[in-house]
C-alpha cells in the first residue's frame, strides 16, 4: 500500500492520492483533438465520420460497444457504447492507432 496517513477528526486513515480531495476543482478533463482541423471530439458521430475518412470501418457485432476496424491492419478500436465513458484509456488507444492525426489535451 502507498499513500499518506491522515489523521482527522479522531479517525486515522490512508489516503491513496493525498491532494486530491483539495484539487477536486483544479482536475482538468482530457479531450481528444482531431489534429488537421484542431477540431475537439464531442460525439461519436463526430468520431465515426473521421475514422471513416481515414478508412476505418464500423463493426455491429457487440450491442455494447462501438468497435471499428481497419482493413489494412490488425488493429481494433472498441469503445463504450455511451459517450459519456469515454475515458482518456479510449483516446489514447485512438491516437497510438492514428499517429499524428489525433492527440490527446487537458481542457
Amino acid at each position: 500500500m502507498s499513500g499518506v496517513w491522515v489523521f482527522k477528526n479522531g479517525v486515522v486513515r490512508l489516503v491513496e492520492n493525498p491532494g486530491a480531495e483539495s484539487n477536486q476543482a483544479n482536475i482538468r478533463r482530457k479531450v481528444l483533438i482531431h489534429t488537421p482541423t484542431n477540431e475537439v471530439i464531442t460525439s461519436y458521430g463526430v468520431l465515426e465520420r473521421m475514422l471513416s475518412l481515414l478508412g476505418w470501418e464500423r463493426y455491429y457485432d457487440d450491442p455494447d460497444l462501438l468497435q471499428f476496424h481497419k482493413r489494412s491492419t490488425v488493429h481494433l478500436i472498441s469503445l463504450p457504447k455511451d459517450f459519456n465513458k469515454f475515458k482518456p484509456m479510449h483516446m489514447y488507444d485512438i491516437v497510438v492507432k492514428n499517429r499524428n492525426i489525433f492527440e490527446v489535451r487537458d481542457m
